[in-house]
């Protein structure tokens, strides 16, 4: 069978495809690639990926593309379940023969949920990493022989054995061919990244215990399974070799230092390439490791620091203290390396009191750059099974009309309104400094680049800020 590998149409912006971070519209556009499909499509003659966020591909782009396949797999979330699965409805009325597929972390962790949500529309589930399971059904293998799918069959779920988790991941194919034969490579755009860049990853799962972390919970594993450094270094020179216009190489692991030696060996490998490249790290990794990446053209750093209040982090096993968060940024600072940092509002523990905190904390950090998002208890999480057995869920309703992350937490001393309006003022705060706008100011002086970059930032987060307080219903 010839399959299609769809990230389908969704909210405008909507960062929540296969391989992205964030379920949810984002503050300014913000795409990843979705490398999750891209893996199996280098596998399986006659496959092609269709981005439709991406590539601005209507559902009607996406019914006409879908004629000429036999099989559709699409990567879908726990928001956009509804939407993902009417897209496949529609497919079966313009090809009723084509086999439906779904996959990610939700139809993970929630297979027959999912099935009988989708009765007559969905025909499979792919649980777990799903590169050989679709491969085995474009062969024509018996569904009952494919591990790590669920299916309906005479009325009755069937879930066929799990499918470990892929040990050798030097035998997947690359997917930067993939990239470069079916995306649009100058669309794929991170604001805090040099743009257009190109993602890959260079393992896959975490060993961190963050309670809140969706992925390695549900999907990837939280035993960490690593390329060959060389086996990495390959696919970043067919890159160099093939996508000529790529300003930066992002490393999309969970987290690219949770192996120092491992980083450390990619990294002087990389080297000769003279690349600028960026990693999810970990605000734990030593200073040594930091210099080797730094002198072979690590540039940016993308880290978790969650919140500034010790108990909180305590709470949700995020494994590094404050105080070790403190001495990594000031070596990053250090080696001249620019640090983005993601913070979570509403985590267990959180309270007026720790919300000031944590802003204070990313003021006096002083970073590059923020993000602040709403926290999600996502099924299959040790967040969710905490926030059900405590009674913290106010809706399962995860994002609004327009696709922007709605606060399902109450706690009994914060409410969910409470909770999300400290989104906003988290930005407020810490970029309308003065020191941060006075150096905003120098950049926008000193390169013509910058400015056009930071204006329009500027103009796609007031955009943002405007439908959030015209369609957000926060209930409180």
């Amino acid at each position: 069978m010839k399959p299609l590998f769809l990230n389908p149409p969704t909210f405008e912006d909507f960062d929540g495809g296969a391989g992205a971070r964030y379920q949810a519209s984002r503050e300014v556009t913000s795409f990843w690639y979705p490398t999750w499909l891209c893996f199996p499509a280098g596998m399986i003659e006659g496959s092609r990926v269709v981005d439709a966020p991406v590539q601005k591909l209507t559902l009607e782009d996406c019914l006409t593309i879908a004629k000429g396949f036999d099989m559709v797999v699409m990567y879908t979330s726990t928001p956009t379940l509804a939407i993902d699965i009417e897209t496949a409805r529609r497919i079966k009325e313009v090809k009723p023969d084509i086999v439906t597929v779904l996959t990610g972390p939700h139809v993970s962790i929630l297979p027959e949920e999912s099935l009988k949500a989708g009765h007559g529309i969905i025909d499979i589930v792919c649980r777990g990493e799903f590169d050989y399971s679709t491969k085995e059904l474009c062969e024509g293998r018996d569904w009952s022989k494919v591990d790590g799918i669920s299916f309906i069959k005479d009325g009755k779920t069937i879930h066929t054995p799990d499918r470990p988790l892929i040990e050798d991941l030097d035998a997947l194919p690359f997917v930067a061919p993939i990239y470069k034969r079916d995306l649009p490579i100058s669309e794929y755009v991170i604001p805090h990244f040099k743009n257009p860049y190109v993602s890959i990853y260079s393992s896959r799962g975490c060993p961190s215990k963050c309670i809140y972390c969706l992925w390695p919970q549900t999907f990837s594993g939280r035993q960490m399974r690593l390329r060959s450094p060389q086996n990495v270094y390959e696919e970043v020179k067919w890159i160099v070799d093939n996508i000529p216009e790529m300003r930066e190489l992002s490393f999309d692991d969970d987290t690219f230092t949770a192996s120092r030696e491992h980083a450390r060996n990619v990294a002087n490998l990389l080297k000769p390439l003279g690349i600028s490249w960026t990693i999810n790290a970990r605000a734990n990794c030593d200073y040594e490791t930091l210099k080797v990446m730094r002198e072979a053209g690590l540039r940016h750093v993308v880290v978790g620091y969650e919140s500034g209040n010790e108990q909180i982090l305590k709470n949700i096993k995020k494994g590094v203290t404050k105080e070790q968060a403190i001495q990594f940024t000031k070596d990053c600072k250090k080696l001249g390396l620019s640090v983005h940092g993601a913070f979570i509002m509403g985590l267990p523990g959180e309270t007026k009191e720790t919300i000031r905190e944590t802003i204070e904390y990313a003021k006096q950090l002083d970073l590059n750059s923020i993000q602040a998002s709403l926290a999600s208890p996502y099924p299959g999480t040790e967040f969710y099974t905490l926030a059900k057995e405590q009674g913290w869920i106010a809706s399962d309703d995860f994002i609004d009309s327009t696709g922007h992350q709605k606060c399902v937490i109450n706690y009994p001393n914060l409410t969910n309104a409470e909770i999300f309006n400290s989104v906003e003022e988290f930005y407020d705060k810490f970029y309308f400094r003065p020191k941060y706008i006075l150096r905003s100011i120098g950049k926008m002086i000193v390169d013509g680049e910058e400015r056009r970059k930071l204006l329009k930032e500027g103009k796609q987060y007031l955009e943002y800020m405007r439908k959030r307080k015209q369609g957000q219903a926060c209930e409180s």
